[in-house]
């Protein structure tokens, strides 16, 4: 019922999807308000149906919210710029005018009007009339020498009553007195709306501060804050020597802050970035490797992540094993020589680690490390569920093929063909084994070979079963072992035989394959491949069906006998007389016997085989079957055990 439900909603999901896409895209080019009308009057132009657009009204809606905020904040972003660059300015400033004219100027760009100005206080004079000191913008020699008494003008309400004030419309304006004089240097500099805000210092009005335009114009509070603000700025700057000092720390103090500011807004849209791009991945399907393309485009650096189902080895490096160590009991990101490592964990159980080298990370950058280990984490598991069911799924077709290919043909085939796997086509049969492996590491290195080349892998008799495309046994069977014994960390041993032609021919290829690796291990050649040809005379015995316990008893029957019934050692000086050379002095040494031990008892072999046994002829004959003998007292020729697939 849950699957019928959400492929029911998906449709609704993808329209709302292309929705937000449609707007997402206006914002992204910073597009006009009125062209976010355009989706809906083409929707409405098709037809849509009400749905349709109440989404679309939707999305415009948070659409043209966000484009508002984002506006906001690049004003905010800007008028905070200007008020760390003024501050700046004034700390690098000695000239008591060079600072008021730094303020003007920069008032008037903020602020974006026609004309600033600054009045001061004229303290030759009591009564506390006020003087033009700084214009910016301003084209009127009499507007520039005005004097505003208390009270007189928008500035002489300022700066008595200590407060900012705003008019729109100067002239019309009935909450200040008119003069004459400030009337007629006002009409003739031609302004009309007007913002002055105190200059206070150490609790009195020292001046006033003015942003003016030629035509009406509201101003906002936030405009009101600002240029409060660079006024006050412009009374810092005209406090006296002993507080420069001050003056210059809080400023740089400020200048940190916005540092912080930055640096903390970068910290948070990387956050973001990163947030979006690995839900983004998990939503997809995608798998580790594109996660660590996502963390190493977001954090900078190298990336690397390693499962400790395939990078056991390299993950028990001391260093790495430390800080993974100290990863998975602290839960978080930790430093190491010139990189960070996060544990990817999941129960409790440690799946591998995420290693991040050649950047260093601040906090906010370590938390995304840390959730890009997190999402890691669950990929590996969700990767070793499909891996483990897989697994199963190969062995189990591979017991199938080995033991009953003619049960049923046709489904053998289907099966492997939804695994990748063409039993139809050439393959080697590799057997392999590793004593000093861990089991695990070598089904899992096992399966992961055979699900990259298309072809089959299970456990049989205590060996790892490889079946692999391609028509040379010899060739796949080294290439497999070299990949075994990378992933497990051990020596691996394996006998290969093939080519294979079609379903039937499989089992005769993995007997003929254990004989070839019974026969290594027999002659003491471990850690080799070899296939029947590579055996020489061994591998022509080997392959097929030859009788090669009968061939041995026909050559030594008696003697293996006699050994048996009377608990001596003739084979095995006979085997010692060859191997010396046919040197009974150097047979006795191998033999620890003396020299007359040796001359009975190959007198005794003669007696029970013939004495012809050191002829040319029947010399090699003996010799072969000494060593088919060893090789069957190696375990060559023992019972074949049920096979059970990996899992």
């Amino acid at each position: 019922m849950e699957r019928d439900l959400s492929e029911e909603t998906r449709p609704e999901a993808d329209e709302r999807g292309g929705a937000q896409a449609q707007f997402l895209r206006l914002l992204l080019r910073d597009a006009p308000a009125v062209e976010y009308e355009r989706p809906l009057v083409q929707a409405r132009a098709l037809g849509a149906d009400p749905d349709r657009l109440a989404d679309l009204e939707e999305a415009k809606v948070l659409a043209l919210r966000v484009r508002t905020v984002l506006s906001d904040r690049r004003r905010r972003e800007s008028e905070l710029s200007a008020l760390f660059e003024t501050a700046n300015d004034l700390a690098g400033m000695r000239d008591l005018d060079q600072v008021l004219r730094a303020i003007v100027d920069r008032a008037r760009n903020l602020l974006g009007t026609d004309t600033a100005y600054l009045t001061l206080r004229d303290t030759a004079v009591e009564g506390g009339d006020t003087v033009m000191r700084v214009t910016s913008g301003s084209v009127s020699a009499k507007f520039q020498q005005l004097r505003l008494g208390p009270g007189e003008g928008l500035g002489g309400l300022v700066a008595q009553t200590a407060l900012p004030y705003v008019t729109a419309n100067y002239f019309a304006d009935t909450r200040f007195e008119h003069t004459a004089a400030i009337d007629a240097g006002v009409l003739d500099e031609g302004l009309v709306a007007i913002l002055g805000v105190p200059l206070q210092l150490n609790g009195r009005v020292i001046g006033v501060l003015f942003a003016a335009n030629r035509r009406e114009r509201p101003f906002s509070h936030a405009e009101v804050a600002l240029l409060g603000s660079l006024a006050t700025h412009a009374s810092i700057a005209i406090d006296s020597a002993n507080l420069l000092e001050g003056t210059r720390a809080a400023l740089e103090e400020l200048n940190e802050v916005n540092q912080r500011l930055t640096d903390h807004s970068g910290a948070v849209e990387r956050a973001a970035d990163a947030h979006d791009r690995l839900t983004d991945l998990v939503l997809r399907g995608g798998g580790v490797e594109e996660v660590e393309a996502a963390v190493s485009a977001v954090l900078g650096g190298a990336v690397t992540v390693y499962d400790a189902s395939v990078h056991a080895e390299r993950l028990a490096a001391p260093r790495l094993a430390e800080a993974v160590g100290a990863s998975q009991s602290s839960g978080r990101a930790v430093r190491t020589g010139n990189g960070w490592v996060a544990a990817a964990v999941a129960g409790g159980e440690p799946l591998g680690a995420v290693v991040l080298e050649g950047v260093d990370l601040d906090p906010a950058d370590q938390r995304i490390l840390e959730r890009a280990a997190m999402v890691i984490a669950l990929l590996l598991v969700m990767r070793r569920s499909a891996s483990e069911a897989e697994n199963r799924v190969r062995g189990d077709l591979l017991d199938a093929v080995l033991d009953a290919p003619g049960r049923d043909p046709d489904t053998l085939r289907r099966r492997a063909e939804r695994l990748g796997a063409d039993l139809e086509a050439e393959h080697a049969v590799v057997v392999a084994e590793a004593p000093g492996a861990h089991p695990g590491r070598l089904r899992s290195a096992a399966m992961h070979l055979a699900e990259t080349s298309g072809g089959l892998a299970g456990t049989r008799a205590g060996t790892t079963v490889l079946v692999l495309p391609g028509p040379r046994p010899a060739e796949v069977g080294r290439k497999a072992v070299a990949a075994l014994a990378a992933a497990v960390n051990a020596e691996v041993t394996a006998g290969a035989s093939g080519p294979t032609s079609g379903l039937a021919s499989f089992a005769a290829r993995f007997a003929e394959a254990r004989r070839c690796l019974r026969t290594l291990v027999s002659l003491g050649r471990s850690g080799e491949v070899a296939s029947p040809e590579d055996l020489g005379f061994l591998g022509l015995l080997l392959g097929g069906d030859r009788d090669v316990a009968g061939f041995v008893d026909s050559v030594l029957g008696p003697l293996i006998d006699y050994d048996r019934r009377r608990e001596t050692a003739l084979v095995e000086t006979l085997r010692a007389y060859f191997a010396c050379g046919g040197s009974m002095s150097r047979a006795k040494d191998d033999l620890h016997v003396h020299v007359n031990t040796v001359a009975q008892r190959l007198d005794r072999v003669g007696r029970l085989i013939g004495a012809d046994w050191h002829e040319p002829g029947r010399a090699l004959e003996i010799q072969l079957a000494l060593r088919l003998h060893a090789l069957l007292e190696g375990g060559l020729t023992e019972p074949e055990e049920p096979g059970s697939g990996l899992g």
